[in-house]
């Protein structure tokens, strides 16, 4: 059937056979499991209680909670009951949280936990608006998911014609969501996504996906992002179970717990299971060492393309003697890991894929519903350092400036009572203008060279493009992080958070006593090895793009605390705020 508004979804699942795993969520270690015709009937449930409550077509409905299978219930009975979700992170600022609550015109906030609810009502109180408040797990003191499905049940003859002619009647270019930028950049806008917008993404993945009715995925990336709801909804589309982990710190256990046999993830979560693998080859000894250096370095420089027999029989022992090993810690089989939100380190990916841990980048915008390019999965492998073929039925296109441009049913609306920037974003002909830089490898896969907002100008009138520099430092074994400045200076610098057990270890490789963490960095041997890998990636670019006088610093950048957006990219502005004393000193004292 055609899915063309995301409700239809729920019917297309009902032509599958009975699953009584749809949606699962695991809590205090038990998964808690939702067939097919209960998501059906819930969701539904959850439209009529809506209506009950006296809501009104075109009701903007904010959701705040970690990922579970209420959001699901909640995304389809608000569109169901004609309203538009307004889903939004739970570590937003306070400022955010109130431009978002005043901006969106919001009439029901519904949030995950108690706790997250007394964060949340005091800011809301501020609105010059009746905010009503749904608490998703149980209470008696206010309204709250259960309640709602009971209303919901209550009045199903009352209000199942109504959801029965809104089936009918809502269009697929009606605006079903409004999902707020991150704020990297500024303020976060509104952006406007279609029911056709999203479906359309979707179905575009769904197409190139190998996995099928047979199989589960895990889900711990945030819903409210598009990344991960797109793919929530591609999983929906093939009725591929899709398991919500318990928290961040359990994915693995997650993983491992339902034999899951994929998952989306971000670089930097990918880089941190990169570094636990690694991590685990020090810690053996003798042959079962020299074994797993073997297997480490044919996996770091793994060839997709060789076939030659001999080099695949080396693949074969390595994955009877390490990588079948690191499979059974995350549930035992091939897996497809879809990546995105930032570029990947190469050598992250080329040693999953020997792993048969399959990585596929891809890349987008909320804006593009979010996906405009991914490599397929069909294909077998990605075409590592790009992003991948466009999706089918949108257009590409590059302006003089190398500026990526995209065209199609994947380009939003517009943004939320904002025409001016919508312009600025979409031109008189209908091309989106990404902001992001690129060109297209052998003719046909999308490569990303930089954010054009984040290029910046030397004093000499020399580009740099921070972002490419800031991932060649990252594939330093001894470096995290890297933030690279120097707008109108005379050189570029960088603000670098070394990797604390990589220098840890080789300080007692080289006898360096350190009571302290901080010592490692007053340690001259040590702040000469970090200059070196420095010096390394300065080698690889132009001179004007060395990085000179670098500053190391054990700080920890994370979401919660904004120096990174909630896809772990730099929040450049925050970092440059937090830094100003470094990067006036980088400048004002003399080389």
């Amino acid at each position: 059937m055609e899915i063309s508004r995301t409700f239809d979804l729920l019917e297309n699942l009902k032509t599958f056979p009975p699953k009584d795993d749809m949606l699962a969520r695991r809590t205090r270690g038990k998964w808690i499991k939702y067939s097919i015709d209960q998501y059906y009937e819930i969701s539904h449930a959850v439209a009529y209680g809506l209506l009950a409550l006296g809501f009104k077509p075109g009701t903007k409905v904010i959701t705040i909670t970690n990922n579970r299978p209420e959001w699901n219930f909640m995304d389809m009975g608000v569109n169901l009951a004609h309203m538009v979700h307004v889903p939004i992170y739970s570590t937003l600022s306070r400022d955010d949280y109130l431009h978002i609550f005043n901006h969106s015109d919001v009439e029901l906030i519904a949030v995950g936990t108690a706790s997250l609810y007394k964060k949340i009502a005091p800011i809301a109180a501020e609105v010059d608006r009746d905010i009503k408040f749904l608490l998703l797990d149980d209470a008696d003191d206010m309204l709250c998911f259960s309640k709602l499905y009971e209303l919901g049940v209550q009045n199903k003859a009352r209000f199942a014609p109504v959801v029965e002619e809104n089936k009918k009647t809502i269009g697929p270019d009606e605006c079903a969501s409004i999902v707020y930028t991150s704020g990297t950049t500024g303020v976060p806008k509104g952006v406007m996504l279609s029911h056709r917008n999203m479906m359309f993404d979707s179905h575009g993945h769904a197409i190139r996906q190998t996995k099928n009715y047979s199989h589960k995925m895990v889900s711990f990336l945030p819903l409210c992002h598009m990344y991960e709801r797109t793919m929530n909804y591609e999983y929906q589309e093939l009725a591929i179970s899709i398991y919500y982990a318990e928290s961040l710190a359990t994915i693995a256990s997650d993983l491992k717990d339902c034999h899951s046999d994929g998952f989306c993830a971000v670089p930097r979560v990918l880089e941190m299971m990169y570094g636990k693998l690694e991590e685990a080859g020090k810690k053996l000894t003798g042959v079962k060492r020299s074994i797993y250096a073997a297997a480490w370095d044919y996996a770091n420089n793994f060839d997709n393309e060789n076939t030659h027999w001999f080099y695949l029989q080396k693949q074969k022992l390595f994955d009877k003697l390490v990588y079948s090993k690191w499979r059974e810690n995350l549930g035992g089989h091939e897996m497809l890991v879809v990546s995105g939100g930032s570029s990947i380190q190469a050598k992250i990916v080329r040693c999953f894929n020997a792993a048969k841990l399959y990585i596929f980048e891809g890349y987008g915008l909320t804006e593009t519903s979010p996906v405009i390019a991914v490599n397929s999965p069909a294909d077998k492998y990605n075409v590592i350092g790009t992003v991948g073929k466009a999706m089918d039925g949108t257009e590409l296109s590059f302006a003089e400036d190398g500026e990526i441009l995209t065209r199609g049913p994947h380009v939003m609306l517009g943004y939320y009572k904002n025409p001016e920037a919508t312009k600025e974003m979409i031109d008189a002909d209908g091309w989106l203008h990404t902001g992001d830089i690129g060109f297209l490898q052998d003719g046909m896969y999308l490569k990303i060279t930089d954010r054009k907002k984040e290029i910046f100008k030397l004093s000499s009138g020399k580009y740099i493009a921070p972002q490419v520099i800031e991932t060649m430092l990252k594939q330093s074994d001894y470096i995290d992080n890297a933030f690279v400045f120097g707008a109108n200076e005379k050189f570029a610098s960088a603000i670098i958070i070394p990797s604390y057990a990589k220098l840890r270890e080789t300080a007692e490789t080289k006898g360096i006593k350190v009571e302290k963490k901080w010592q490692l960095l007053e340690n001259k041997q040590i702040i000469d090895l970090l200059n070196r890998e420095v010096a390394v990636v300065n080698a690889k670019v132009a001179a004007h793009e060395n990085i000179k006088k670098p500053h190391f610093v054990f700080d920890e950048w994370t979401a919660d605390n904004e120096m990174l957006s909630q896809t772990l990219k730099p929040k450049r502005r925050n970092l440059i705020r937090r830094y100003a004393e470094v990067i006036t000193n980088t400048y004002n004292n003399p080389t």
